[in-house]
């Protein structure tokens, strides 16, 4: 008879717990982060010391509950992260080159079409070069292709300081999430093995794992405990205190160059190394400002050469006192370029044959090296660098959303399959409640007897 209560009891406390489990998956369905928990159920052939009289003979004492499992595969964690880590770059790619195009500015107060209102000014300053009119309107020309050089040359400026901006943000970020992996390795370390506070560790040390592969790359082993081993991909920097927890993990730290280039650099104690592509958005982040910063370099060329030309065209005519032409601008980098003069009688239209011979020569600026077909040229370039980075981020984003959809296929909370386990516990709750009833109420028939 006290084995028929123990069998009642063992099921009503294993059952209660099975309950507890999926009360608790159904109301962290839509938790972030929240991997399915499940319980095991087990034979008891040994006995679960209910019953003072049970001689451990092996018959069948009931049931006991076993660890607290996570239904996860690793496998597709990895795979997720990686995604995670592609998508990451490649979205920020996207992004920021697609500001760096927004700043290479092609409307009728860009570069590319102040240039030429400026040439369509020389042709119509040829044709009356006395004209004061005339003459004011080239020089307001030049003065507006000058204007549109610095203020692209400014909007290019502050993309690489947003992306300088989002950088070290990201940085932080990874750092900061390597401090809280430390913390939770040393954590898991002191858990019992199937418990739910090991389950909840788990879930918070997959969720610091899923932030850090968006951000940069990382290679991860897990440990006996639960532990998480993380290197930064395609390299050997150890990010963590390693699968014993020996050792300190190296911190990520940023520098600007002067052109917005970025370099990411790994710190640990008594080592410094310089980290190349990190992944994820660091790495998209990265790479966006060498773009960038080319454009830069290629529009400061850009307006270097104009200036040389300019001024040298200008200097191979005459005044209309005779004297050679001087400069029309100033500066040497796109940021500092600037109309030289107001003067509309500094304007050298003359030849040594024509009052207007040298604005005939103005044409030759506009050869294949000149400022439109050069900044044509860049500005197309940039439009393809942009349409392919987008195209590479929808197929990267595509394929995350597959990789975390077949986790969490995995991993997440069915709320469907969840009814159904609650039913089924439900009714075992209740039977083993009943063979408890049972036993009292055949023990109390006897009792009667006497």
């Amino acid at each position: 008879m006290s084995d028929l209560l123990s069998i009642g009891a063992s099921g009503v406390k294993a059952f209660g717990s099975a309950l507890a489990t999926i009360g608790n998956n159904v109301s962290n369905a839509n938790t972030a982060g929240y991997t399915r928990r499940t319980i095991a159920l087990n034979a008891d052939t040994a006995g679960d010391g209910l019953s003072p009289y049970y001689t451990g003979s092996g018959v069948m004492s009931g049931v006991v509950t076993g660890d607290i499992g996570r239904a996860w595969n690793d496998y597709q964690a990895a795979a997720a992260r990686s995604a995670s880590s592609d998508a990451g770059s490649t979205a920020a790619k996207s992004t920021w080159l697609s500001n760096a195009e927004t700043a290479l500015n092609d409307t009728t107060t860009g570069v590319g079409q102040s240039a030429t209102t400026l040439f369509n000014a020389g042709d119509t300053l040829a044709a009356d070069p006395n004209s004061t009119g005339n003459r004011q309107a080239f020089l307001a020309a030049v003065d507006q292709t000058a204007s549109a050089l610095r203020t692209t040359a400014g909007a290019l400026a502050t993309t690489s300081s947003g992306i300088a901006t989002a950088a070290q943000t990201t940085v932080q970020t990874v750092n900061s999430d390597l401090d809280q992996l430390d913390k939770i390795n040393a954590s898991l370390k002191l858990q019992t093995p199937g418990t739910s506070a090991q389950a909840d560790l788990l879930d918070q040390r997959d969720s610091v794992l899923d932030d850090l592969s968006s951000n940069i790359g990382i290679s991860t082993t897990i440990g006996t405990d639960g532990e998480a081993s993380v290197t930064l991909a395609n390299s050997s920097v150890q990010l963590t205190g390693g699968i014993n927890g020996s050792g300190t993990g190296a911190r990520l730290t940023l520098s600007v160059g002067s052109t917005g280039t970025l370099t990411v650099q790994a710190f640990s104690p008594g080592k410094q190394q310089t980290v190349g592509d990190t992944g994820g958005t660091l790495g998209g982040l990265v790479s966006s400002a060498q773009t960038v910063s080319d454009r830069r370099g290629a529009l400061d060329k850009l307006a270097s050469d104009f200036a040389t030309a300019l001024n040298a065209w200008n200097a191979g005519g005459t005044t209309a006192t005779g004297t050679a032409g001087g400069a029309l601008v100033t500066g040497t980098t796109a940021a500092t370029i600037a109309v030289a003069t107001t003067d509309p009688t500094a304007i050298a239209a003359a030849s040594s044959t024509a009052s207007n011979g040298n604005l005939l020569n103005l044409s030759t600026l506009r050869g294949a090296t000149g400022i439109e077909q050069s900044w044509a040229g860049m500005v197309t370039d940039q439009g393809q660098i942009v349409a392919s980075a987008s195209s590479a981020d929808t197929a990267a984003q595509a394929t995350k959303t597959a990789a975390l959809s077949a986790r969490d296929q995995t991993s997440g909370v069915d709320l469907d399959t969840e009814a159904a386990e609650l039913l089924k516990y439900q009714q075992a709750y209740s039977g083993a409640a009943k063979v408890i009833q049972v036993a009292k109420d055949t023990m109390q028939s006897i009792l009667d007897l006497f």
